[in-house]
């Protein structure tokens, strides 16, 4: 019964992450919350069983998230 109630709160968490992302103004900030989703799918996932699904989801999290990262060096960020 514990198991589904910490299932509930990582996916409510999920939802209000997302919904952080899409109102966020800030770029930087906006990935930086998307490596925040990662994590908690990996929980998630780690949650329901499946470790193979988590490894996947953390290297790509956190490859995507310094992708993203390195590339807003190269744009401008803050509106005018």
């Amino acid at each position: 019964m514990q198991i589904y109630i910490i299932e509930a709160v990582l996916l409510i968490f999920l939802i209000a992450i997302t919904c952080a992302v899409i109102f966020c103004k800030d770029i930087l900030s906006a990935a930086i919350i998307y490596s925040g989703f990662s994590f908690t799918a990996v929980l998630l996932y780690l949650m329901m069983g499946s470790p193979d699904v988590a490894f996947t989801e953390a290297v790509i999290g956190s490859i995507s998230t310094v992708f993203f990262v390195a590339s807003l060096k190269t744009i401008d960020r803050w509106c005018k």
